[in-house]
């Protein structure tokens, strides 16, 4: 069964010097932390922000090649975690046929939010990352570690 989800924020993780793409539950309180690196954590603000940039970044270049091929993507599903990595695929139908691309989840959500395309997650994947350590460090955030990141 696939969670719907939504892109509740991003943090920054000085531990690790990384970002964390915070996905939340749409109807429901479910979260998945996942940590990316900085540029996808860029490229993720300026969907979230709405920034048009002047000439077309990676997941801008991703988005038009969609448009071009006239494929519409439908959605993407965080599909597992192996080693904690998480796998991705974006989804998308040209109207005769569905196709399903490989990709890192950072890179999935960049897309999904220039498309408007649904975020999920499977349900076997909430239940593999939930950890003591992530669930304590969850609970402790602040809303000032929402800061943006522009």
């Amino acid at each position: 069964m696939q969670v719907h989800m939504k892109v509740e924020g991003l943090l920054f993780d000085p531990r690790s010097g990384m970002y964390i793409l915070l996905l939340q539950q749409v109807d429901g309180a479910q979260t998945l932390p996942i940590w990316i690196g900085k540029p996808e954590a860029d490229s993720i603000a300026l969907a979230l922000g709405k920034v048009v940039t002047p000439r077309p970044l990676t997941h801008d270049l991703i988005k038009n090649i969609f448009d071009a091929m006239n494929v519409t993507v439908t959605k993407i599903v965080i599909t597992e975690i192996v080693d904690n990595t998480y796998y991705a695929l974006i989804q998308g139908s040209d109207g005769r046929r569905e196709i399903a691309v490989d990709s890192r989840p950072s890179d999935a959500v960049a897309v999904a939010l220039r498309v408007q395309a649904p975020i999920y997650v499977e349900e076997n994947v909430l239940e593999v990352r939930k950890t003591d350590e992530l669930e304590e460090w969850l609970k402790n955030l602040k809303p000032e570690d929402f800061g943006t990141m522009m």
